[in-house]
């Protein structure tokens, strides 16, 4: 049974312990779906070329599907506020069913990267409906411990994607890369739309805000394109690169004009107006720039310089994905009993800064070991922050923005990651360049082409020079990353911590002496039915 507070926000569906076990069961294997695609995909990328041709455009696999989902995030958000979590999460996996069936289909590279993008779609409500959904059907108070474990889902994905894509790719057909999500789909499917029904069926009367819709869609394309190929497909001060640059910032203008103006906006700006939401925002931002922007060229230094196999680079990762796995859980546990959640986002940017910082004193001669018990800092910090940052901007918003305000921190993760991969990307390919170029050697040339097993051919001199370029490298990205970390304790630090709706077993009642943020506090339920969320300030 859900109510409807005065507001027009609603309250969260009470479900029974085990209707709550129940729509988890959908919910987890949904968020798997989200993060297992991409891991799963990639071994099989140098396959996919070969059958169908166009290796120029190989980078469209990844950028389209990243492309679509970040833009549609904050959309999916907004519609599940306003015509209900079931309905827009249902769509959301049959989209994403209906992507990937077309991709494993699809005959030449033009029809992957489109159903690619059309597989994104679906994606971008996957991740948002299912933090959403835990939002709605849970309390804040124990809805970190929930959390904590859909956030364990990512070591899961990390670590076993890569295996099976390449047991798929070697032992059955790339295209089984996209059918395996098939059957996961139809039974998150069929779970949910038994197990969800109790869900609010969203805000009467509601419209959707299309042209803020068709602004944000333009911005964000236009920021990813910008950071995907500026310095790599073309320069950065040239005509494309500043061309998308006015583009995004005439649209992201003319979006927040409309968005101050729209009835229901697709992003509420209000939301910004509370600080904490604003603060939880930056971290999940920076978090995803340091986090994924590094990591992703970790397996460089693994491959080039400690000589690992591209399947046991991902199995190298282990140590980190475990500690992540193992905070995460064990921190919504702790989070759900004391209501405390500062700590972890103060000890998670910290712990983090100090992983990546201790990548950037690695040298050739680093063994697997050294490197394995410097990821375990990172590991724990990201598993501090996962979560945490998500319950922090939920319980910052009123319901009836909770999905928006959830699209809002996903999208601004998944900016971060794609921001940090892009800028990170150009610290690394400089710093190699740089260093293979002072040594005299086809800088260009030797960067573009080389393999770990081509490199196992050289002479040891050059091994060396190659390693030593690889190292340098990769010991600027963390450096850069870890400076990036460290602003995010700073972050961190300004965040207020305020009472989780449901702790003490009763409402947290704001000051009469204190104005009632326009993000708004949850009010008007029927007694007994829910508790009060606590009110967030009203200004920054």
């Amino acid at each position: 049974m859900t109510a409807e507070a005065t507001d027009g926000s609603l309250s969260p569906a009470r479900l029974s312990p085990r209707q709550i076990m129940a729509a988890m069961v959908a919910l987890l294997i949904a968020m798997l779906l989200a993060m297992l695609d991409n891991t799963i995909v990639a071994p099989a990328l140098p396959t996919i070329v070969g059958d169908l041709g166009g290796l120029e455009h190989l980078s469209w696999v990844t950028t389209g599907y990243i492309l679509a989902s970040t833009a549609a995030t904050p959309i999916w958000g907004k519609l599940g506020d306003l015509y209900g979590r079931r309905r827009t999460f249902l769509a959301s996996i049959a989209l994403f069913l209906v992507g990937s069936a077309l991709c494993g289909m699809a005959q030449n590279f033009g029809e992957l990267v489109g159903f690619r993008a059309l597989q994104g779609l679906g994606a971008g409500g996957l991740m948002v409906g299912v933090l959403s959904g835990v939002a709605e059907i849970v309390p804040p108070r124990d809805r970190s411990k929930y959390q904590g474990v859909m956030m364990a889902a990512m070591p899961v994905a990390m670590i076993g994607g890569p295996l099976v894509g390449g047991f798929i790719t070697d032992n059955l057909s790339w295209r089984w890369a996209f059918y395996v999500n098939l059957p996961l789909g139809v039974i998150a499917l069929a779970v949910a739309w038994f197990t969800l029904r109790t869900l609010p069926k969203g805000v009467a009367g509601g419209r959707v805000d299309w042209w803020g819709a068709a602004l944000l869609t333009t911005w964000i394309t236009a920021l990813v394109l910008l950071t995907s190929w500026g310095g790599g497909q073309y320069a950065w001060l040239s005509a494309p690169i500043i061309g998308l640059a006015v583009l995004t910032v005439a649209a992201f203008a003319a979006f927040v004009l409309v968005e101050r103006r729209a009835a229901s906006p697709i992003m509420p700006l209000s939301v910004f107006r509370s600080r904490n939401f604003s603060l939880a925002g930056a971290l999940a931002f920076l978090s995803g720039f340091a986090m994924f922007g590094a990591v992703t060229f970790l397996p460089q230094f693994q491959q080039f310089v400690q000589g690992a196999s591209a399947t046991n680079s991902g199995l190298l990762l282990m140590p980190m994905m475990i500690a992540a796995m193992v905070v995460s859980i064990a921190g919504g546990t702790v989070i759900s009993r004391t209501g405390r959640y500062k700590t972890f986002l103060v000890a998670g940017a910290a712990l983090m800064a100090v992983g990546l910082g201790l990548f950037a004193t690695m040298d050739t001669s680093t063994s697997p070991l050294v490197s394995g018990l410097f990821m375990v800092p990172l590991g724990v910090g990201l598993g501090c922050l996962m979560q945490t940052t998500t319950l922090l901007a939920q319980s910052s918003a009123p319901l009836r923005d909770v999905g928006a305000a959830t699209g809002a921190s996903t999208f601004l993760r998944n900016m971060g990651g794609s921001i940090g991969v892009s800028v990170l990307g150009s610290v690394y390919a400089s710093a190699l360049t740089s260093k293979l170029g002072a040594a005299g050697g086809d800088a260009g040339g030797s960067a573009q082409s080389m393999t770990p097993q081509a490199l196992q051919k050289l002479p040891a001199a050059a091994q060396h020079l190659f390693a030593s370029a690889v190292t340098h490298g990769v010991v600027e990205v963390f450096a850069v990353a870890a400076i990036v970390a460290a602003c995010g304790v700073a972050v961190a630090l300004l965040v207020k911590q305020l009472p989780l709706r449901g702790f003490g077993g009763g409402a947290t009642k704001v000051s009469s002496s204190e104005p009632e943020p326009e993000s708004g506090s949850e009010s008007g339920s029927e007694p007994g039915a829910r508790v009060v969320e606590v009110a967030e300030e009203a200004t920054v």
